[in-house]
């Protein structure tokens, strides 16, 4: 419907009161229409006796339409709810990676199992090595330590049979002495070693049942041989009374009443920067259990002649002979010999050490 007061002639002359007014008007009606839908610029456009074609106008329709073909954000349209489902599910519906792409190499160990071991699938377990590294020898882990019978220190017959019976197979050269010192400690961690048992120098019942199975009963000769070295001729000194008669070159001892043998054994001296003193002197005191007061040693069965040197048994030249030196005393390797000897010499009885 045409307004014959607006100032158009219609042939698109127009005065410029209504010019200005037409242009408000249709600014007005503009805004709404850019807000509702793009229909309304369909049903307007064709329709040429209403619509003010000045190029103004069509210009702001023109830029509403870009507006609203080109999407240039939801927020910026507010009263169109139509428009904007249809642009969210075009942003939002965008593929997503790990729920379209492909399934790649990279992808099959995701959603594929690993592949079995081969070792797992085709290698059975080794049967035999298992049993013998994985579990331990039942006997050690359960039975006790065998019992020990003799070690170092032990002194008594048994002894005196383990080293006969070590020396007839060759493990101990020297005559049985019945005391376990160094010297039979080190004899039996050689059989022991030989033997494939355990290494402690210490004699077991595994070890003693061994040995035994090994050799024979020692004769009463192997386990009491002569342990007195032979005899040198005695000084004139000894040949009157009672006389303990010591030579340092035969390096024994024979106890003597009026020239006459009693006894004999082994002995040996001090070194030679403590040496026996020589002479003739007497027994002044007696001591059965005595143990130095210098040195912390016992010198059991222990017969005074000089100062604090003495005739006693020694543990030491038992287990190790010649090997070793006393501080000055005349030491014995025979206990019963000794022993004996302590109960039969007085205090007062002569002492005569010589070359």
């Amino acid at each position: 419907m045409v307004d014959t007061d607006s100032g158009w002639d219609g042939r698109g002359g127009r005065g410029r009161r209504g010019a200005r007014d037409t242009r408000g008007a249709h600014a007005a009606d503009a805004i709404p229409n850019r807000r509702v839908a793009v229909p309304d610029r369909r049903v307007a456009a064709p329709d040429r006796r209403t619509a003010l074609p000045g190029r103004r106008v069509a210009a702001v329709s023109l830029v509403a339409l870009a507006a609203l073909a080109t999407g240039c954000g939801p927020g910026t349209v507010t009263g169109v709810p139509e428009a904007s489902p249809e642009v969210r599910p075009t942003q939002a519906a965008a593929p997503s990676p790990t729920r379209t792409a492909p399934v790649t190499d990279d992808a099959k160990p995701r959603t594929a199992p690993p592949p079995p071991s081969p070792s797992a699938s085709t290698a059975p377990p080794a049967p035999a090595p298992a049993p013998t590294t994985a579990r331990p020898a039942p006997e050690p882990s359960t039975a006790p330590p065998p019992r020990v019978l003799m070690r170092t220190g032990s002194e008594s017959d048994r002894v005196r049979e383990l080293q006969a019976r070590l020396r007839q197979i060759g493990h101990f050269g020297r005559n049985p002495t019945g005391y376990y010192g160094s010297v039979t400690a080190d004899a039996v961690r050689s059989f022991q070693a030989k033997r494939s048992l355990p290494v402690t120098g210490s004699t077991d019942e595994v070890t003693w049942q061994r040995l035994l199975a090994m050799t024979r009963v020692p004769k009463a000769a192997e386990l009491r041989p002569p342990t007195e070295r032979p005899l040198a001729a005695p000084d004139e000194r000894c040949l009157t009374g009672r006389v303990l008669c010591i030579s340092k070159n035969s390096r024994t001892l024979a106890w003597m009443i009026d020239g006459k043998v009693v006894s004999a054994m082994d002995v040996r001296f001090g070194s030679e920067y403590m040496p026996t003193r020589e002479g003739v002197f007497e027994v002044f005191w007696k001591s059965r259990d005595h143990v130095s007061t210098l040195y912390d040693t016992p010198m059991p069965y222990a017969l005074f002649f000089s100062g604090g040197q003495a005739v006693h048994y020694s543990a030491d030249f038992a287990a190790n002979g010649y090997g070793g030196a006393s501080h000055g005393c005349v030491n014995v390797r025979d206990k019963k010999k000794v022993a004996a000897l302590f109960d039969q010499v007085r205090t007062g009885d002569k002492v005569v050490v010589y070359w």
